[in-house]
Formats: structure tokens, sequence, C-alpha cells
């Protein structure tokens, strides 16, 4: 599998998502890629392959002779990178051979990467790596997946003797901001379980997520001249700042909080004299939970509001995700196909949780059970992000793997 060609070719497309645009998907530079993806696609002969409206490329591998009747399994990928550092402009850096050193990114010397502050460089020594030029991320997520995926699909076509089901590919858009399945046609997908190839530590696969609900507080203050403004002004910014101030300062915070503890975290805030808004994410590993960090909002605002008695300030919840090992509990066979094509791989396992989402929390909860395997990329949504091309190599075996072992009895 030749796959770092693709890996580049993908990385160097611009596909930063929007969060602030209301369209879908929200910037139409994704669907670039969407259009070169579906081409490859069909260029390997998967004819039906296309790119929707919506920035969705659907593509069918059928299955092979005889094996028309095992379920349909889907292999997922998402096309966008992070609004949290810039996609424009992508230089992507082979390093062959990587041998432990520092590397010093030459767009901006200050972006070094260094062994000890990344494990997964250390595991991947005589391997080769892949970095951006300092000043952009690198785009690794997720198109080490959309690599992946693409490996696997060509190498299967390339050896009909490995059996294998109907296999659906589906590339979204707007993973990054939350919205990556919202126009996800179901019947279209047509398939009885899949995998998003979106994870980093080589050999995982993860099962769980956060549960994840979004908080928006929307502040009315009174706004009066500056000049005139004794016993009249009731500052919005002012109050918004002391909501933040009276949260946890040593727990539930990002910061502060690790493995499965869960959080409250603010992400951005707007607003002058008259109104302001905060933005927030709450998160948990258990559902339940999510109404007790609404509570603790809830609480805080109850202490605040009073200091303000001509204000208003409104809490607004809704839900973003659960934790897909609710339903993946119940689908044991998917995770461990997952499980026992990474072992034949030759790979450690290594069964994880995602301190994040993915595409799979929500298509879970939409009737296809999807646990997330490993892609190779790590350091996302920063310019220190980097690549492994034996761990999407790895990657795409896996999916081969996962695929001919469907159809072997159930064991």
């Amino acid at each position: 599998m030749n796959i770092l060609p693709r890996f580049l070719r993908y990385v160097q497309i611009d596909t930063q998502s929007d969060a602030s645009s209301p369209t879908q998907p929200s910037t139409e530079k994704q669907k670039d890629l969407g259009r070169l993806l579906a081409r490859e696609l069909r260029e390997l002969g998967l004819a039906d392959a296309e790119l929707d409206a919506h920035g969705y490329v659907y593509a069918t591998l059928p299955a092979s002779p005889g094996q028309e009747a095992v379920p349909t399994i889907c292999f997922c990928a998402h096309m966008d990178t992070s609004p949290d550092a810039s996609g424009s402009g992508v230089k992507p850096i082979v390093h062959e051979n990587y041998e432990g050193q520092d590397l010093v990114l030459p767009d901006d010397p200050r972006v070094v990467l260094r062994a000890d502050d990344f494990d997964g460089l250390r595991q991947n020594i005589g391997h080769t790596i892949v970095t951006a030029s300092g000043t952009t991320l690198l785009g690794a997520d997720n198109k080490s997946g959309l690599a992946a995926i693409m490996a696997a699909v060509e190498y299967l076509l390339e050896h009909p003797e490995i059996p294998h089901g109907r296999l659906r590919i589906l590339f979204t858009p707007d993973e990054e901001i939350g919205r990556g399945v919202n126009a996800v046609d179901m019947n279209k997908l047509d398939a009885d379980f899949g995998y998003t190839i979106d994870g980093e530590t080589r050999g995982s696969v993860e099962d769980e997520t956060f549960s994840a609900d979004a908080a928006v507080i929307n502040i009315a203050g009174v706004s009066s001249h500056p000049g005139f403004a004794k016993g009249k002004l009731e500052n919005a910014v002012k109050i918004a700042a002391d909501i933040l101030a009276a949260l946890p300062k040593d727990r539930l915070s990002p910061e502060t909080t690790a493995d499965k503890e869960g959080f409250i975290h603010p992400v951005a805030v707007t607003g002058k004299a008259e109104s302001a808004r905060i933005d927030l994410i709450l998160r948990d590993f258990v559902t339940a939970r999510l109404e007790d960090h609404a509570q603790l909002l809830r609480d805080v605002i109850q202490e605040v509001g009073p200091r303000y008695p001509n204000s208003f300030i409104h809490l607004e919840v809704t839900e973003q995700y659960r934790n897909m090992k609710e339903v993946l509990d119940l689908h044991p066979r998917v995770l461990q196909l997952a499980e026992r094509a990474i072992t034949a791989v030759g790979l450690e396992l290594r069964r994880a949780h995602i301190r994040g989402g993915t595409d799979g929390s929500r298509l879970s909860f939409m009737g296809l059970p999807c646990p997330n395997i490993f892609a190779g990329e790590h350091a996302f949504h920063s310019h220190y992000e980097w690549a492994s091309v034996y761990e999407m190599q790895k990657a795409a075996e896996v999916i081969v793997e996962i695929s001919r072992l469907n159809t072997l009895p159930h064991q």
C-alpha cells in the first residue's frame, strides 16, 4: 500500500470548517477535497462514488462473490480540519527514518517536536513521519483516516482473493465543529455497523466517548452613559466576568481533569455593556452527570444574579452527543472484530476511551454502532501535529482484516 502520496495530496487541500457558518457544509472548500476523493474512488472502480450537496462522499465496494449476505460495514473519516489553527497553505515535510531527534519546523523555529513531549515519537523511531512546516496544522486529523481507508479499498480491489462483504465508505464534513453527521442520509448509507478511523495511539480501539451538551448564557444588562452611570449601569461584560470567576478553579475544568473526569469549559465570550454571551461545553463520561454540571451553572447564576437586580441572565442547554459505549455494549461483535483485526496485523491491542467525541458517537445513536480505530495522527489541532506513515499503513491493514474477519462465522 503506497499510502504516503495520497496523504500528502489530501493535506495540501484547505478544508477548515467554521462553527460560525450556518451552511452545510460550513465551508465550501471542504467540497474541493470531497470532489477529489469521489473521483479517486470512481477511478478505483467504485462506480457509485458521489459528493452530495451537503458535502458528504458516499461510495460502495460490492461484496465478494458469495459474500452478499454478510453484514455491511461502513468505514468513515472526516474531511475537515480544526478551526483551532490555520489549515491554509499546508506544507507537509516528510522525515524519513526518524531517529528520535528534535524536529525544528522551518517556518517557525519556535515550534519544536521533541520525543520527550510526544510519546508516540519514540514509538516511531525508524519509521517515516510527516509534519507541517510550523505555521499551520498538518491536517492528519483526519486525513490520515482518509488515506488509510482509500489505501484499504485499493488493496482489496487489487486482491480479490480476500473475501469481504459489502463495504460502504462515508467521508464527512464539519466533524470538528460537531456537525459531522447532521445531514447524513442513514437510509442511503444502508450499513449494519461501522468504524471511524480517527484515533491516535497505535493499536487503539476506542469504544467510549464523553457525553456532551452545549450551554449558552445570555446576559441582558442595563446600559447607561458612563458619565451618568452611577446607580444605573449594570455592565453585561462584568456580569459575564463574575459568572466565569465563580466557576470552580480546582476541578471541573479541562486544565484540572484527566482520564474519565468531566468538565465545564467556557469556549467563547462576546459582549458589550448592554449584552453579553458565554458559550460553554459540558462533558462527562456518565451522561447523568451532565445535569449536575448544568445545575452548577444554574447555581452560579443564582449567586451572581442578585448583584444585578435589573439585568436578565438566561441559561440554555442543548444536547450534542452521548457516550457511544451505551450503544456499543449492546453490539459486542463490532468491537471484537476490531480487536481481533488489530492483533492479527501484529499490533498490541489498546482499548481506550476518548476525552472528546467522534462522528461515531452520533452515528452509534443513529443506528450505526461505530467505535473508533487509530489512524496514526498525533498532536491534533496544533502546529505540532504530525502523522506516522507506518501507523497509517497499519490502520489500512486493520480495515482489510476487519473486512475479511466479517465473512467468517461468528465465534
